[in-house]
């Protein structure tokens, strides 16, 4: 999960991360009485989870509470690369010497973390990567180890930093280390940090992505969690334990197994091509259980999209048979009853394979198509999807 920047912020805050003071406001009265508390030159900066804000007119400079007031009234609102402004960050201003550029994140391909830093800060990182890669130092952490002072050390060398930088960057790196690792975060980036006027060493705007999987020793995460941001379908499915991701297609999918369920992904896609590019409009894997309950809140949230044209069931019997399934199946759409009004695949194989068929094939449900093969099946739903078109 991306947190906001104010997230972020607060976070450092507590793991001792050098910041300034930020407040967040959700109206322009509050942006102004922000402004009052932290006194002085502020930056009212949109609080979206992508970058570009500045380009967009979501990050202007307050000299006085009135002029937050004013700027709050233009951003709240604001429209930035999709996402709408629902909230800004109150930042006290800084007097800014120099700009860097660090971040330690999960690196998966190498199977173990990542430290990038830069003496070059403040600007777009990636552009800077494909440009000027030599201006960004990568350093690999081995997970066992992590970044201790000599890890730190390595970093500022490879980055090319001052020599009177050395104390105050390397202290700020570990605590952002801290951050990493007692966060269970997958990301940690600092664009800006700067150097002030005084010589200090100050995170000026930071992204975190912690991890999810976490959460079971993460309590206070699930707070952190944006409602406003949530997309409903999602919401929806992780409220019924679904493994559930929605995509910008017409053919609803379901299946058991994330492996499964990626393949027909595929299938389904590669039918669609002959029937007017339909393409899959989710993910959602319902595990080894494929019991009415899972099923119905399965197919309330894929029906609930106003994309889905139709729904293909692609599952596997395993440990759970077929004929459970079906029976699942059957009841599912008994308890959704009216609900159930797009056409539905249903492609059943494996364990008691027949008798599950048998059982779909008695209900004799209006709205339920049986195939045979995966093929047949993602052929049908993309058919049925470009019909309703």
């Amino acid at each position: 999960m991306d947190l906001f920047e104010y997230q972020a912020r607060d976070l450092f805050e507590a793991h001792g991360v050098p910041v300034l003071a930020g407040i967040v406001a959700h109206t322009p009265e509050e942006a102004k009485a922000a402004a009052e508390k932290i006194g002085g030159v502020v930056v009212v900066k949109a609080q979206v989870k992508v970058g570009g804000r500045g380009k967009a007119g979501g990050v202007k400079v307050a000299k006085t509470p009135d002029e937050a007031f004013e700027y709050a009234s233009n951003i709240l609102g604001m429209d930035i690369k999709g996402h709408t402004v629902h909230k800004v960050m109150i930042a006290q201003g800084a007097d800014i010497a120099e700009e860097y550029y660090f971040s330690v994140l999960l690196d998966r391909a190498n199977r173990n973390y990542l430290a990038m830093c830069s003496v070059e800060g403040g600007m777009d990182i990636e552009q800077l990567a494909v440009e000027r890669p030599d201006a960004l130092a990568r350093i690999a952490v081995d997970p066992a180890v992590g970044i201790d002072r000599a890890k730190a050390d390595e970093i500022i060398d490879a980055a090319g930093f001052a020599p009177e930088l050395r104390e105050g960057v390397a202290n700020t790196i570990l605590k952002l280390w801290d951050v990493f690792v007692k966060e269970d975060a997958t990301l940690v980036e600092v664009n800006p940090l700067v150097k002030t006027g005084a010589g200090d060493i100050v995170a000026l705007d930071g992204k975190v992505t912690i991890d999810e999987n976490a959460y079971f020793r993460q309590e206070g995460h699930a707070a952190l969690e944006d409602k406003d941001e949530a997309d409903p379908l999602e919401a929806k499915a992780k409220e019924n334990d679904l493994n559930y991701v929605k995509l910008d297609g017409e053919v609803g999918i379901i299946g058991n197994g994330a492996g499964l369920v990626m393949s027909t992904l595929d299938v389904v896609a590669y039918a669609g091509e002959a029937h007017g590019n339909v393409k899959p409009a989710n993910f959602l894997d319902i595990g080894g259980g494929a019991s009415a309950a899972v099923m119905a809140a399965g197919l309330d949230v894929i029906l609930n999209d106003s994309q889905v044209k139709s729904v293909f069931v692609n599952v596997f019997g395993g440990i759970t048979a077929c004929d459970a399934v079906a029976n699942g199946i059957v009841k599912a759409l008994e308890i959704l009853g009216d609900k159930e009004n797009k056409p539905l695949v249903v492609r059943l194989d494996g364990n008691n394979v027949e008798e599950g068929r048998r059982i779909l094939a008695e209900a004799n449900h209006p709205m339920v198509t049986l195939a045979t093969t995966m093929d047949e099946g993602a052929d049908k739903a993309a058919e049925l999807a470009y019909a309703a078109r």
